[in-house]
Protein backbone atom coordinates (compact mmCIF):
# COMPACT_ATOMS: atom_id res chain seq x y z
CA UNK A 1 0.00 0.00 0.00
CA UNK A 2 3.02 2.57 -0.83
CA UNK A 3 0.67 5.11 -2.35
CA UNK A 4 -1.93 4.44 0.95
CA UNK A 5 -2.94 8.58 1.77
CA UNK A 6 -2.20 9.98 -2.25
CA UNK A 7 -4.82 10.97 -4.48
CA UNK A 8 -4.59 10.51 -8.18
CA UNK A 9 -5.67 12.07 -11.31
CA UNK A 10 -6.46 9.25 -14.03
CA UNK A 11 -7.22 10.27 -17.47
CA UNK A 12 -8.62 8.12 -20.20
CA UNK A 13 -9.58 5.49 -17.15
CA UNK A 14 -11.45 3.87 -18.92
CA UNK A 15 -9.02 2.52 -21.82
CA UNK A 16 -7.41 -0.98 -22.99
CA UNK A 17 -4.46 0.99 -20.66
CA UNK A 18 -6.81 2.60 -18.29
CA UNK A 19 -8.40 -0.52 -16.79
CA UNK A 20 -5.02 -2.11 -15.36
CA UNK A 21 -3.41 1.29 -14.08
CA UNK A 22 -6.43 2.24 -12.28
CA UNK A 23 -6.64 -1.19 -11.08
CA UNK A 24 -2.98 -1.12 -10.08
CA UNK A 25 -3.16 2.31 -8.22
CA UNK A 26 -6.48 1.40 -6.45
CA UNK A 27 -4.51 -2.02 -4.97
CA UNK A 28 -1.57 0.58 -4.23
CA UNK A 29 -3.74 2.33 -1.75
CA UNK A 30 -4.51 5.13 -3.60
CA UNK A 31 -8.02 7.20 -3.82
CA UNK A 32 -7.89 7.41 -7.64
CA UNK A 33 -10.38 10.35 -9.75
CA UNK A 34 -10.86 8.33 -13.17
CA UNK A 35 -11.74 10.80 -16.09
CA UNK A 36 -13.19 9.63 -19.47
CA UNK A 37 -15.88 11.07 -21.45
CA UNK A 38 -17.99 7.95 -20.72
CA UNK A 39 -16.62 6.75 -17.68
CA UNK A 40 -18.99 5.65 -15.05
CA UNK A 41 -18.81 4.33 -11.27
CA UNK A 42 -19.92 0.74 -11.48
CA UNK A 43 -16.73 0.36 -14.23
CA UNK A 44 -14.53 0.46 -11.25
CA UNK A 45 -16.39 -1.06 -7.94
CA UNK A 46 -13.82 -0.31 -5.45
CA UNK A 47 -14.60 2.28 -2.25
CA UNK A 48 -11.73 4.45 -3.35
CA UNK A 49 -12.50 5.28 -6.93
CA UNK A 50 -14.55 8.40 -8.04
CA UNK A 51 -15.53 8.38 -11.70
CA UNK A 52 -15.42 11.69 -13.57
CA UNK A 53 -17.43 12.14 -17.33
CA UNK A 54 -15.04 14.58 -18.82
CA UNK A 55 -13.01 15.45 -21.92
CA UNK A 56 -9.97 17.35 -22.01
CA UNK A 57 -10.28 19.44 -25.19
CA UNK A 58 -8.78 22.91 -23.80
CA UNK A 59 -7.83 24.33 -20.98
CA UNK A 60 -11.29 25.68 -19.48
CA UNK A 61 -11.80 21.47 -20.22
CA UNK A 62 -9.13 20.53 -17.53
CA UNK A 63 -9.18 23.23 -15.41
CA UNK A 64 -12.76 22.00 -14.20
CA UNK A 65 -11.52 18.49 -14.51
CA UNK A 66 -8.31 19.40 -11.66
CA UNK A 67 -11.28 20.85 -9.53
CA UNK A 68 -13.30 17.81 -8.49
CA UNK A 69 -10.53 15.80 -6.78
CA UNK A 70 -9.93 17.47 -2.98
CA UNK A 71 -6.48 17.47 -3.69
CA UNK A 72 -3.67 15.81 -6.41
CA UNK A 73 -1.05 13.99 -6.09
CA UNK A 74 -0.34 12.30 -8.99
CA UNK A 75 -1.17 12.69 -12.76
CA UNK A 76 -1.27 9.70 -14.73
CA UNK A 77 -2.39 10.69 -18.28
CA UNK A 78 -3.45 7.67 -20.31
CA UNK A 79 -5.15 9.51 -23.41
CA UNK A 80 -3.73 9.02 -27.01
CA UNK A 81 -4.84 7.96 -30.23
CA UNK A 82 -2.98 6.09 -33.01
CA UNK A 83 -3.14 6.85 -37.09
CA UNK A 84 -1.37 5.30 -39.49
CA UNK A 85 -0.85 2.87 -42.55
CA UNK A 86 0.36 6.26 -45.64
CA UNK A 87 3.58 7.45 -46.15
CA UNK A 88 3.78 11.74 -45.03
CA UNK A 89 2.70 12.47 -48.74
CA UNK A 90 0.01 10.27 -48.40
CA UNK A 91 -1.08 11.12 -45.21
CA UNK A 92 -4.78 11.51 -45.41
CA UNK A 93 -6.08 15.34 -44.95
CA UNK A 94 -6.09 16.33 -40.57
CA UNK A 95 -4.54 12.98 -39.22
CA UNK A 96 -1.24 15.66 -38.02
CA UNK A 97 -3.79 18.14 -36.18
CA UNK A 98 -5.79 14.48 -34.86
CA UNK A 99 -2.89 13.07 -33.34
CA UNK A 100 -1.49 16.14 -31.58
CA UNK A 101 -5.09 16.92 -30.22
CA UNK A 102 -4.65 13.68 -28.84
CA UNK A 103 -1.58 12.83 -28.19
CA UNK A 104 0.47 16.25 -27.43
CA UNK A 105 -2.22 18.71 -26.92
CA UNK A 106 -4.58 17.08 -24.34
CA UNK A 107 -1.28 16.83 -22.13
CA UNK A 108 -0.33 20.47 -22.31
CA UNK A 109 -4.04 21.55 -20.99
CA UNK A 110 -3.77 18.95 -17.95
CA UNK A 111 -0.42 19.90 -17.61
CA UNK A 112 -0.97 23.66 -17.31
CA UNK A 113 -4.26 23.00 -15.24
CA UNK A 114 -2.79 20.50 -12.90
CA UNK A 115 1.05 21.80 -12.06
CA UNK A 116 -0.35 24.55 -9.55
CA UNK A 117 -2.21 21.56 -7.68
CA UNK A 118 0.79 18.90 -7.98
CA UNK A 119 3.57 21.13 -6.49
CA UNK A 120 1.13 22.21 -3.85
CA UNK A 121 1.22 18.46 -2.37
CA UNK A 122 4.83 19.20 -1.70
CA UNK A 123 5.80 15.57 -3.69
CA UNK A 124 3.99 15.79 -7.16
CA UNK A 125 4.10 12.76 -9.87
CA UNK A 126 3.06 13.84 -13.25
CA UNK A 127 3.32 11.08 -15.45
CA UNK A 128 2.38 10.17 -18.94
CA UNK A 129 1.91 7.35 -21.58
CA UNK A 130 4.24 7.96 -24.83
CA UNK A 131 5.46 5.26 -27.43
CA UNK A 132 8.14 3.50 -28.48
CA UNK A 133 7.84 5.53 -31.84
CA UNK A 134 8.82 8.88 -29.85
CA UNK A 135 12.26 7.60 -30.26
CA UNK A 136 12.69 5.36 -33.37
CA UNK A 137 11.38 5.70 -36.73
CA UNK A 138 7.95 6.03 -37.49
CA UNK A 139 7.25 5.11 -41.00
CA UNK A 140 3.83 5.32 -41.98
CA UNK A 141 2.62 6.70 -39.15
CA UNK A 142 4.97 9.92 -39.03
CA UNK A 143 1.90 12.30 -37.40
CA UNK A 144 1.85 9.71 -34.53
CA UNK A 145 5.45 9.26 -33.99
CA UNK A 146 5.85 13.15 -33.82
CA UNK A 147 3.20 13.80 -31.69
CA UNK A 148 4.57 11.09 -29.34
CA UNK A 149 7.82 12.26 -29.34
CA UNK A 150 6.71 16.43 -28.54
CA UNK A 151 4.83 14.68 -25.65
CA UNK A 152 8.17 13.55 -24.23
CA UNK A 153 9.89 16.89 -24.95
CA UNK A 154 6.85 18.27 -22.70
CA UNK A 155 7.25 15.87 -20.05
CA UNK A 156 11.12 16.92 -19.96
CA UNK A 157 10.28 20.33 -19.72
CA UNK A 158 7.50 20.13 -16.64
CA UNK A 159 10.93 18.38 -15.11
CA UNK A 160 12.68 20.68 -15.39
CA UNK A 161 10.35 23.27 -14.15
CA UNK A 162 9.33 21.85 -11.20
CA UNK A 163 12.46 20.39 -10.15
CA UNK A 164 12.66 19.78 -5.99
CA UNK A 165 8.26 19.74 -6.07
CA UNK A 166 7.26 17.98 -9.02
CA UNK A 167 8.90 14.84 -11.05
CA UNK A 168 7.62 14.05 -14.39
CA UNK A 169 8.49 10.97 -16.41
CA UNK A 170 6.97 8.98 -19.94
CA UNK A 171 6.61 5.78 -20.62
CA UNK A 172 7.40 4.12 -23.78
CA UNK A 173 5.74 1.15 -24.46
CA UNK A 174 5.69 -0.72 -27.24
CA UNK A 175 2.32 -2.86 -28.74
CA UNK A 176 0.22 -3.50 -25.75
CA UNK A 177 -1.93 -6.36 -25.25
CA UNK A 178 -5.22 -5.10 -25.38
CA UNK A 179 -8.65 -6.19 -27.15
CA UNK A 180 -8.30 -3.42 -29.77
CA UNK A 181 -4.99 -4.47 -30.63
CA UNK A 182 -5.51 -7.96 -31.12
CA UNK A 183 -9.10 -7.11 -32.92
CA UNK A 184 -6.95 -4.71 -34.96
CA UNK A 185 -3.90 -7.12 -35.77
CA UNK A 186 -5.56 -10.70 -35.68
CA UNK A 187 -2.99 -12.11 -37.64
CA UNK A 188 -0.19 -10.69 -34.80
CA UNK A 189 1.56 -13.10 -32.26
CA UNK A 190 0.03 -11.01 -29.07
CA UNK A 191 2.51 -13.11 -26.82
CA UNK A 192 5.29 -11.01 -28.14
CA UNK A 193 3.58 -7.50 -26.62
CA UNK A 194 4.10 -5.38 -23.98
CA UNK A 195 1.73 -6.66 -21.01
CA UNK A 196 -0.40 -3.73 -19.71
CA UNK A 197 -0.10 -5.16 -16.55
CA UNK A 198 3.56 -4.04 -16.69
CA UNK A 199 3.39 -0.38 -17.68
CA UNK A 200 0.88 -0.36 -14.98
CA UNK A 201 3.17 -1.28 -12.03
CA UNK A 202 6.08 0.74 -13.57
CA UNK A 203 3.37 3.79 -13.40
CA UNK A 204 2.88 2.54 -9.78
CA UNK A 205 6.69 2.62 -9.25
CA UNK A 206 7.13 5.81 -10.76
CA UNK A 207 4.25 7.63 -8.57
CA UNK A 208 6.01 6.47 -5.13
CA UNK A 209 8.71 7.48 -2.71
CA UNK A 210 10.80 4.58 -4.49
CA UNK A 211 11.07 7.01 -7.35
CA UNK A 212 11.68 10.74 -5.73
CA UNK A 213 14.89 10.73 -7.55
CA UNK A 214 13.86 9.93 -10.91
CA UNK A 215 12.40 12.32 -13.14
CA UNK A 216 12.59 13.74 -16.94
CA UNK A 217 12.73 10.08 -17.92
CA UNK A 218 11.79 8.32 -20.49
CA UNK A 219 11.58 4.74 -20.10
CA UNK A 220 11.10 2.14 -22.53
CA UNK A 221 9.17 -1.15 -21.78
CA UNK A 222 8.75 -2.54 -25.89
CA UNK A 223 8.26 -6.04 -24.84
CA UNK A 224 9.51 -9.39 -26.88
CA UNK A 225 8.83 -7.86 -30.51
Amino acid sequence: MELSGKTALVTGANGGLGGFVARAFLEAGAAVYGASPKIRGEDFPHPNFVAVAAALTDRASAEKLVDVPPRIDIAVHLVGAFAGGAKIDEAPEGELDRMLDANLRSAFFLAQAVLPRLRASGDGRFLAIGSRSAEGSAANAAAYGLSKAALVSLVRSIAAENRGSVTANAVLPGTMDTPANRAAMPEADPSKWVDPRQVAALLVYLASPRASHVTGAAIPIYGAE
